[in-house]
């Protein structure tokens, strides 16, 4: 969906969890989530590419960053300042390797669970994070909350179970081209939200 930008991602994906839960020496880990593209932001990378407004000149955060996409795409739209918030370790590196694959080196990198904080970004950018019941609860509660306070928030959605869709508005819809070692098919709808004002 944003071919202007390139990814070190796998090809596919119970190698590298595997090797993720080696490398760890840790079974059971969550998917390695910065190692592919997914649904939701790709559809956010390409809607603030194609509307660089939303971000040109803001402070922005790229929260769930994954292998950075939306970040880079953030930055690419004329962003002052983008940073990439992820929880994995890995995820950290990826984003690094990615940016400067790009030309984007400039994009901060935060390895910390960023939920709850206020960091006075204009812009919050969040691909992806509707598909775990709990942490969906506890991150939309945050992302209102800054919405509430002024920022504006941007949520790109492949039609997750826990997406709270009854206090958000779709603003754009997007046909997603996704693995389907991934996914339940080759094309997945997937649309960018915003919280409901109000």
């Amino acid at each position: 969906m944003v071919p202007e930008i390139v990814l070190h991602l796998a090809d596919e994906a119970v190698p590298i969890w595997q090797r993720t839960e080696e490398e760890l020496g840790a079974m059971g880990l969550p998917p390695p989530f910065w190692a592919f593209a997914w649904a939701g932001g790709q559809a956010l990378a390409r809607h603030i590419l194609d509307h660089p407004g939303i971000v040109a000149g803001a402070r922005v955060l790229d929260f769930a960053s994954g292998s950075g996409l939306v970040a880079i795409a953030a930055a690419r739209a004329g962003a002052a300042s983008v940073e990439a918030a992820d929880i994995d370790p890995f995820a950290a590196h990826a984003i690094a390797l990615n940016a400067a694959a790009n030309g984007a080196a400039g994009i901060a990198v935060l390895p910390a669970d960023l939920v709850g904080q206020d960091r006075g970004w204009d812009v919050v950018l969040a691909g992806d994070i509707a598909y775990e019941r709990d942490t969906a609860e506890r991150v939309f509660a945050w992302l209102f909350a800054l919405a509430a306070r002024g920022a504006a928030v941007w949520i790109g959605d492949p039609g997750r179970s826990y997406l709270p869709r009854e206090r958000l508005v779709k603003i754009a819809d997007y046909a997603v081209p996704v693995s389907r070692e991934l996914e339940d098919s080759e094309i997945k709808h997937t649309s960018v939200w915003r919280p409901r004002a109000g």
